[in-house]
């Protein structure tokens, strides 16, 4: 019964408990910001967990008189979290998209192969657009890159200096 009232007062006071947690445990704090920003961004299947509440959040405590987290090594850090992640994602992406026309489901084709077409062409015609607008809008974000590379964007031309661009902003 305890445990539940600390955590109780934990959660009602994060003003006061917050800073001192990520004092207790600060390298821990900075490793499960980029876990988590990695994973989001990273897996496909993990879309809904809480970026964009996270970096508002994370931005808060680095700012102001009395920071608990420092600004510069958590942009370097959740930057760094975010285009691994979106590059993970593009290369599964990439690697799956040739091989999922081949596969069946109950006797019909799960992907056919005029469907990888018109992603390719989505892309060719508005992927750089996509990959930039894509890091503002949760779900989208972890998708965009999966299909980027199931569409076979250009890597080297496209996909990578958009996404480090996007990944700043």
């Amino acid at each position: 019964m305890e445990t539940l009232l600390d955590l109780w007062h934990f959660i009602t006071h994060l003003n006061e408990t917050l800073p001192a947690f990520i004092t207790a445990h600060g390298d821990i704090v900075y490793a499960l910001l980029f876990a988590i920003i990695f994973v989001e961004t990273g897996l496909v299947i993990m879309p809904f967990l809480p970026g964009d509440s996270l970096l508002f959040v994370a931005g808060s405590l680095a700012a102001g008189a009395n920071p608990s987290l420092n600004l510069g090594y958590l942009f370097a850090l959740l930057f760094t979290a975010a285009v691994l992640g979106d590059n993970i994602n593009y290369w599964v992406g990439r690697f799956f998209g040739p091989r999922v026309v081949k596969w069946r489901t109950f006797g019909r084709d799960l992907v056919q192969q005029k469907h990888l077409d018109k992603t390719h062409a989505y892309f060719a015609k508005y992927g750089v657009k996509t990959i930039i607008v894509a890091r503002f809008v949760p779900i989208v974000r972890t998708i965009t890159p999966f299909v980027a590379g199931i569409g076979s964007m250009d890597y080297r031309r496209k996909f990578f200096p958009y996404d480090v661009a996007g990944g700043a902003l």
